[in-house]
């Protein structure tokens, strides 16, 4: 029998270029089974990019992407859903005219799972089930957005800031609740925020991207103390706020 893969998801040499712009330059990340792993960097620093890239969004890169040990790098976007790697976008990506179920059922077609009531009552939508998305709060629309990539149980989750727009107190309560979520499900995730407290609060690492290229990777506590992340990208009242945290 042969020995399970060490990471979950493994990224290695991974080059974006947007004309003579190398968006991604050699970009390497591997995260183990069960790890929440946050991705931070500065604007244009390549989160987003790699996301694409990871998801199978973006098509013009080079490098190589292994799932489990399996290589997807040929995989479209549906194929990688199949085996298990599912991701929210950080503008929602619900449909406004459609019942919360409505469409939860349409992903769980395409998905070929039936845990529709499952995700309902994991991410508080069952009494909203029967409401159209853009009749509930941006919050509720936000876990929505989540909940359509909780379809099917993935066993990987590409996260491209799912607190986008919600307060501190929202923010924090469903970084919380994702943790708890995907700590239960067994799920790998990789999670591009902007928020430091929920970084911090709920990522087992952290990696650090900028210009392009990992400047940093470490536990929140190693990344909080090291210069050149601060220098680079984190700043004074970033590093007040993971202070206050520590």
């Amino acid at each position: 029998m042969s020995a399970a893969p060490d990471y979950a998801i493994e990224a290695k040499g991974i080059v974006r270029r947007y004309g003579g712009f190398a968006a991604l330059g050699g970009v390497d990340i591997a995260v183990p089974p069960g790890e929440i792993r946050g991705l931070i960097g500065p604007n244009g620093a390549g989160k987003s990019t790699l996301i694409d890239v990871l998801s199978g969004r973006n098509t013009h890169w080079s490098g190589s992407v292994q799932v489990f040990g399996q290589d997807i790098g040929p995989m479209s976007v549906q194929q990688r859903r199949g085996i298990g790697l599912a991701r929210s976008f950080q503008r929602t990506n619900i449909f406004p005219g459609l019942s919360v179920r409505e469409q939860l059922e349409i992903a769980a077609r395409s998905a070929e799972v039936q845990n529709v009531d499952e995700v309902l009552r994991e991410l508080g939508l069952a009494h909203l089930a029967r409401r159209i998305a853009a009749d509930i709060s941006y919050g509720d629309q936000r876990r929505l957005d989540l909940a359509l990539a909780l379809i099917g149980r993935p066993r990987i989750l590409l996260l491209d800031e799912p607190a986008a727009g919600l307060s501190m107190a929202e923010s924090l309560a469903l970084a919380q609740h994702l943790k708890e979520l995907v700590s239960r499900w067994k799920v790998t995730v990789l999670l591009v925020e902007h928020d430091m407290e929920v970084v911090f609060s709920i990522c087992d690492r952290i990696t650090v991207l900028a210009l392009g290229k990992v400047l940093a990777e470490g536990t929140p506590d190693e990344v909080r103390n090291m210069p050149e992340v601060v220098t680079a990208y984190l700043g004074t009242s970033a590093m007040e706020t993971m202070e206050e945290h520590a």
